[in-house]
């Protein structure tokens, strides 16, 4: 299943953002580099970027290398 995304861009002095990545099954959340042309926030190359970075999450979910924490139970 294709990974989907979603992030902020950068806010203040921030040079990157936080995206949660998805397949439906397995939630990952990382930061990336935002992408700045001459200073400024580039909003086309930071999510060129974002998506480079979701084909290898994408490849680690599929490998098992990125998988879904099991569910912490509450001993009593």
């Amino acid at each position: 299943m294709a990974v989907t995304y979603t992030y902020e861009a950068p806010t203040d002095d921030e040079t990157s953002v936080d995206v949660t990545f998805t397949d439906g099954t397995v939630t990952h959340q990382r930061g990336v580099n935002a992408v700045f042309t001459d200073g400024a926030y580039d909003a086309d190359a930071t999510e060129v970027r974002v998506a480079e970075v979701a084909r290898g999450v994408e490849n680690k979910i599929a490998v098992g290398v990125i998988s879904q924490p099991e569910e912490a139970t509450e001993e009593e």
